[in-house]
């Protein structure tokens, strides 16, 4: 009976077998067809190269990480400190790599050119030297090292990255990942509620800020119709420029301006960098700018929005006045270079207000020799400070001249070089940025510019005065200063020294890298590989 009503089903099934395999075959002609197309959409080669010196910064942060539970407290203080320090030589390396695979990657969202070459090298190196100063700091605070030197190295994978990034959506995420590991950074003296205040400071107050930058990319696509840079200034010049475009710029200044602490987005400044480690207060003022100011110059000088200028000018004009100002009434050594950081802030925006041309190159050149003489500063101030940084008044620096003679002497050329002394490296960097302003003839920009800095001069010479022309009025500690941080302090004089005497180089490479930047500016990018394949499928 079963096999009855089973023999009619049987005799169909060659039917429907066939009926089956035609889709099939069908199918298996579009699959050979489009497989071509899909193996485009992925990342090549030659993309992973050009995120080489990011790669490597993860996979050492991450074994930092894991490493530090599986060491004691102190043994692994030196050897997760040596495997940070190996991390960033390494990246330093992998950028060499990098730079020998120029060109797009990853569907145009990340460019190597000599210009994300040039930043990728300067804030890898700061993150080396702010490794090697920390050596002391972690062994007198009594901090743990693991997160620590993992959070330098994942931060510094976001601030490398913002430096490549061509795609607004990528930089917002790198920024964010620079971000993160600064707030957590910044709260790291668990024991001082100042530290926890300043951490909760600076991320309610950058939360805002990253709220503002990513309406801009938002408003930005609106106008645009793209995130990408260079498909956006491709549609503004193409085009009368929308309303929206010139409000998404504003926002995205406004989420900029908050990290390289510019004013009016400033007044955060003095408080976090109060509270947090003296060796992170370095890297903050350094790296972090370093890496907004990169993506600053893309939207200035790439998109070119008109009326952007004025914006530039008045956050200029107010930074350097209100920095330079508030800091003639600081006593507490760390809240005077927060305030100092805001007016080199300003003196940095000038050349974003002058030409193109003349203005990359000098805001490039003035990034480097800040990073070196203000590292150098904060390296100091890390060392002098001791157990608890209880000695950052200024009155403590009386007498230093002759208690900690070399110190001292090694204190006095990075405040001139922030001054602006010739024969170190801020004077190039002040002459070039303002030789920039006057060539695009912004003479009233450049009058403040130069008074500002005679204001500067003021409390930058109180130091030196504290150090050697007064008496220790306390009987301070006076420690010797251990190897990795006399080579971190090494570097940073050399490279002051080196930026003040034979600025040639540095100058010229920042020029070519500049170029580079108009150049790609001007080109139109190739289509991007999800677009083609997209096409190809339907």
């Amino acid at each position: 009976m079963i096999l009855q009503t089973a023999i009619p089903h049987i005799t169909t099934l060659p039917t429907m077998i066939s009926e089956l395999l035609i889709p099939a075959s069908v199918a298996a002609k579009h699959i050979t067809r489009f497989l071509p197309a899909y193996s485009q959409a992925l990342p090549q080669g030659a993309d992973y190269v050009r995120v080489l010196p990011e790669i490597v910064l993860s996979i050492f942060g991450m074994i930092v990480m894991m490493l530090e539970p599986l060491l004691d407290e102190r043994a692994g203080q030196n050897i997760l400190g040596l495997i940070a320090l190996l991390g960033a030589l390494a990246a330093l390396g992998a950028t060499w790599f990098m730079a020998q695979s120029p060109g797009a990657a990853f569907w145009n969202m990340v460019q190597v050119d000599g210009f994300s070459v040039f930043f990728h090298v300067l804030i890898i190196a700061i993150a080396a030297i702010v490794i090697l100063s920390s050596y002391e700091y972690m062994a007198v605070q009594r901090i743990r090292a693991g997160e620590y030197y993992s959070l330098i190295l994942l931060g510094t994978v976001g601030m490398a990255l913002m430096t490549s990034a061509v795609e607004l959506v990528l930089i917002f995420i790198a920024l964010e990942i620079s971000s993160i590991s600064s707030y957590v950074l910044t709260g790291f003296r668990r024991h001082e509620a100042a530290s926890a205040e300043a951490s909760l400071k600076y991320f309610l107050l950058g939360s805002f800020a990253t709220a503002f930058f990513l309406y801009g990319v938002a408003m930005m696509f609106g106008a645009t119709g793209s995130t990408n840079i260079e498909q956006i200034s491709r549609a503004l010049t193409a085009a009368p420029v929308p309303l929206l475009a010139f409000v998404a710029v504003a926002l995205m200044f406004v989420g900029l301006g908050f990290k390289v602490a510019a004013a009016p987005f400033h007044i955060w400044t003095p408080d976090v960098y109060e509270g947090a480690p003296a060796p992170i207060v370095g890297f903050m003022s350094t790296a972090p700018k370093a890496a907004a100011f990169a993506v600053l110059l893309r939207i200035v000088f790439v998109i070119d929005v008109p009326g952007s200028f004025w914006l530039v000018w008045c956050a200029a004009a107010l930074s350097m006045t209100l920095g330079n100002v508030g800091a003639l009434v600081q006593n507490n050594i760390k809240r005077l270079l927060a305030y100092s950081s805001i007016a080199h802030a300003g003196y940095l925006l000038m050349a974003f207000a002058a030409a193109p041309a003349l203005g990359a190159s000098a805001a490039m050149f003035y990034t480097a020799a800040y990073a070196a003489m203000n590292l150098g500063a904060f390296a100091v101030v890390s060392h002098f400070a001791n157990a608890g940084e209880r000695y950052v008044t200024l009155e403590d620096y009386e007498g230093l001249g002759r208690s900690s003679p070399l110190l001292a002497a090694t204190l006095t050329v990075f405040l001139l070089s922030l001054i602006g002394i010739p024969m170190t490296g801020g004077f190039f960097a002040k002459f070039y940025v303002f030789g920039a302003a006057l060539k695009a003839n912004l003479i009233w920009l450049t009058v403040i510019g130069v008074l500002n800095s005679g204001v500067g001069a003021y409390y930058y010479l109180r130091i030196i005065v504290m150090m050697y022309m007064r008496e220790s009025r306390k009987n301070l500690p006076t420690t010797k200063v251990p190897f990795p941080l006399g080579l971190a302090l090494a570097t940073c004089l050399a490279a002051t020294l080196y930026l003040g005497l034979f600025p040639n180089s540095i100058l010229q490479n920042a020029q070519d890298s500049a170029q580079q930047l108009i150049r790609h500016s001007r080109s139109v990018a190739p289509p991007s590989a999800p677009v083609s394949v997209l096409h190809d499928l339907l």
